[in-house]
């Protein structure tokens, strides 16, 4: 699985079905967030994250395309939604980075010094975050954590997933107020909802099963 057009052929199908192309291709998982989990291309230079149920990441993706050749951003070669709501994006691999290379990039991006590129990068996130607050359902804006500073191959700095959604404020709202979650999350947006990262890694068994009812319940 090399070519753009065979990720585009993926992108015709669930997360379920692209979790199993990758692993017939040799990808492996190396890594699960909140949202989503990470497979790693066989040659180690690429990966591929795929989400069951995805809302805010198209942003961030606009955001590197936006500042396509910054340094701080990494590059993206492929992006779309996937069927059910969730989305696959593949892109360099990146790997952590040490303490001291997050607390230096970190004090530079909140200094905000003119002509830093770090302050671009901020900049075109708080005016994304301005453009799509009032757009996306349960929009978590700008969220930049030690965890979302990485390195690429080279030990160039990289910015990832800098926006995110109110996951606590939307599952409290698909069990108490499944009205209004009906009314902001088109039921082909959330078909695969209760099975984000955070969900496989935090969730009790009590919880798993008052989301996945509450969600079920759903027109």
């Amino acid at each position: 699985m090399r070519r753009v057009e065979e990720f585009g052929e993926l992108a015709e199908g669930s997360h379920r079905e692209v979790a199993t192309r990758l692993v017939a291709s040799g990808w492996n998982v190396c890594g699960v967030g909140d949202w989503a989990t990470v497979w790693r291309s066989p040659d180690g230079l690429r990966v591929a994250r795929v989400c069951p149920f995805e809302l805010v990441y198209e942003v961030f993706v606009g955001l590197c395309r936006s500042l396509a050749g910054s340094a701080l951003l990494p590059t993206i070669e492929f992006d779309a939604p996937l069927s059910g709501g969730g989305r696959l994006t593949v892109m360099e691999f990146l790997r952590p980075a040490e303490v001291a290379e997050v607390e230096a990039v970190l004090k530079r991006w909140y200094a905000g010094e003119s002509g830093d590129p770090v302050s671009a990068v901020r900049a075109e996130a708080e005016r994304l975050d301005r453009v799509w607050a009032d757009v996306i359902p349960y929009w978590g804006g700008v969220d930049l954590n030690p965890a979302n500073v990485m390195l690429d191959l080279t030990g160039q700095i990289k910015f990832v997933d800098l926006f995110a959604s109110a996951g606590h404020k939307m599952f409290a709202a698909l069990v108490e107020d499944p009205a209004e979650f009906t009314a902001r999350v088109p039921a082909n947006r959330r078909q695969f909802m209760t099975e984000i990262g955070y969900a496989t890694r935090v969730w009790t068994p009590a919880q798993i099963t008052a989301y996945r009812q509450a969600a079920s319940a759903l027109p």
